[in-house]
Order: structure tokens, then C-alpha cells, then sequence
């Protein structure tokens, strides 16, 4: 009987190995998963420090240092150490018959104040803290502010009785709810900002277009003065106090004049698109004790229509109608 002997084939090792490893074809290419988490948290955090420093406004521009913006007009020290800018105007306050400290509104400077000549009148207008030259105020309240009135009258000497007459104010969603958004927000160009800001003419009524060249006029002059010091610390300051909390409810305010010593008189235009009517028609309906004025047909312009602002005056000093 014949045995046939086969002799099995010898495989290398380096070939079982390859014949046995399972394909690892994509492990070259797969990111390595501490490494992706790494860079998310490297890129997370930069987007946070890219966010807070956008939010962040820059230190404003100072008033009166020898490298800072210089001092034109007149300004008195106030009790924290802040420098008030003023200008005066009309007859000498020792001569005048009515004194009115005017208080200008948003987005404006002292000079632009309404004057009646032959009232004996003597008007003395300050920049609001942040504007023109006036010293920012970083713990501005509706308060100080009144505070800075009082004591600005004080310096002058304008006895126990003056007028104010306060410009204009109003409201923003973000300023309320957000206020260290505020500068982001109004600086930002992904989403629209606020139209009051960028001039928009959205804002602006029938009548507020037609008053356009009365109120541009003679302001060339000064404009540069309004946000010279930042838009932080006049614009967006502004903002956050107005349309932030407060530290009172404004229905709630009792009569300051219970003896008809003095009084409180509101004019607004039906068709502000700025201050909305409705909300002065709320406020006189909680304090049936102002004396509210509201102008058919005009806009947020008002005062600069022909003969409004000598009508104003005489009403708040003469008592006429």
C-alpha cells in the first residue's frame, strides 16, 4: 500500500497578519475626540471674550485735561467731584423777571434752548452728564439728575423759585430688559439699532419733516459736541435710565403744588412717533393734576413750528392759554 505524504503550504507571519487584522482603513483619518473637545472649549471660550469685550464700551473721552476734548463754556463744580457745563442766556438773572434752568433732551446740547425776549426772561441751559462738557455721571440716576439741577441753581444764585423746562424722553426694549447690551446693540450691524441714533426719518412725522431745516438750522457749529465724550456715556446711558428701573412709579407721584403755588404743564403732539400719545393721555389720567397740552397734528418738532415755543412760555410763566 502505497502512503502519499502532502506537505501543508507554510504561511509567513506577516501574511496571517495581514489576512487576520480587521481593516482599520479610516483610523488615520478620525479626529481624535479629547483633541475636538479641546478645540471647542478653546473656540467657546474666545467667543466669550470676543463677546464681552464687543459689549464692553470704551472709557469715554475726558473734558478738560490737557490731553482731553477743551472747555469752551463755563461749568461749576458738583458735590462728587464732576464738572457741569452751562450756558446762559436772555437778560442778567439779577434783572429777570423769570428764571428757567432748560434741561435738553436726548441726543442734544446745551444751545439749543427756546428764549422770548422781551419776557425778562433769563434761561440758563447745561450740558446733561456724558454730553458735550459735561462730566460723565457712571452712577446717573433720574434722581442725580435732579439733584444736579438743584444744585447748579443753587451755585447761581437763582433764589427759591425757577422754571424747569425739560426737552424730551423716551423708550427701548433692549435699554429695559438688557442694559449691558445696550452699547453692543446700538454699535453692532448684524441687527437693526435703534432709529432715534442713526437719524432714521422713520421716526419723524408729517410735520417733523417740514421743521427739518428750523431745527438743523445754526447747529453745525456745536454738533461735534454732542457725542464727543462717547455715545456710551450720553446715547446709551440715557437709554438704560430712561427705560430702566426706577426708583419710583411714575403714577404714583403726588402734587408737588397742592396750593397752586406752582405747576406742572406736558405738551405732546398726537402724532409723535417718538413719544407715543397714548402714553401721556395714561400718565394724565393717573395725575389728573397736570395740566396737559397735546397739539393736533404735530410731531416730536413741535417747539420749532412758528410761535410754539413763545406760546409755551407764556403759558408756563403768564398763566395765559
Amino acid at each position: 500500500m502505497k502512503t502519499t505524504t502532502m506537505a501543508a503550504p507554510t504561511i509567513s507571519a506577516a501574511a496571517a497578519t495581514s489576512h487576520t487584522r480587521k481593516p482599520n482603513s479610516d483610523s488615520s483619518s478620525r479626529f481624535p475626540s479629547g483633541m475636538l473637545k479641546k478645540l471647542l472649549l478653546v473656540f467657546f471660550t474666545g467667543f466669550l471674550a470676543w463677546a464681552y469685550q464687543s459689549a464692553l464700551a470704551p472709557p469715554p473721552k475726558t473734558v478738560g485735561s490737557p490731553d482731553g476734548l477743551p472747555v469752551t463754556s463755563p461749568r461749576i463744580k458738583l458735590r462728587d467731584g464732576r464738572h457741569l457745563s452751562y450756558k446762559e442766556y436772555g437778560v442778567p438773572k439779577e434783572l429777570a423777571k423769570y428764571k428757567i434752568v432748560f434741561v435738553h433732551g436726548f441726543d442734544s446740547v446745551k444751545y439749543y434752548a427756546a428764549l422770548i425776549e422781551d419776557l425778562g426772561i433769563y434761561i440758563v441751559s447745561f450740558d446733561r452728564p456724558g454730553y458735550g462738557e459735561s462730566d460723565p455721571d457712571p452712577n446717573r440716576t433720574l434722581k442725580s439728575l435732579a439733584l444736579d439741577i438743584e444744585e447748579l441753581a443753587d451755585q447761581l444764585g437763582l433764589g427759591s423759585k425757577f422754571y424747569v423746562f425739560v426737552q424730551d424722553q423716551w423708550t427701548l426694549r433692549v435699554a429695559h430688559y438688557l442694559p449691558w447690551l445696550t452699547y453692543w446693540w446700538n454699535t453692532q450691524k448684524l441687527f437693526p439699532s435703534l432709529t432715534i441714533i442713526a437719524h432714521s426719518p422713520l421716526v419723524l412725522s408729517r410735520q417733523d419733516r417740514e421743521l427739518i431745516p428750523k431745527f438743523t438750522a445754526g447747529r453745525e457749529a456745536v454738533q461735534g459736541q454732542v457725542r464727543q465724550q462717547g455715545e456710551y456715556e450720553s446715547l446709551h446711558r440715557d437709554l438704560n435710565i430712561g427705560f430702566g428701573t426706577w426708583e419710583f412709579d411714575p403714577v404714583e407721584i403726588e402734587n408737588p403744588f397742592p396750593n397752586n403755588e406752582g405747576s406742572i404743564h406736558v405738551w405732546n403732539g398726537d402724532e409723535d412717533l417718538l413719544v407715543p400719545v397714548t402714553l401721556q393721555r395714561y400718565v394724565v389720567q393717573q395725575l389728573p393734576w397736570i395740566r396737559y397740552h397735546e397739539l393736533k397734528g404735530a410731531g416730536h418738532m413741535f417747539p420749532y413750528a412758528d410761535g410754539i415755543s413763545d406760546a409755551i412760555l407764556k403759558t408756563l410763566l403768564l398763566g395765559t392759554k
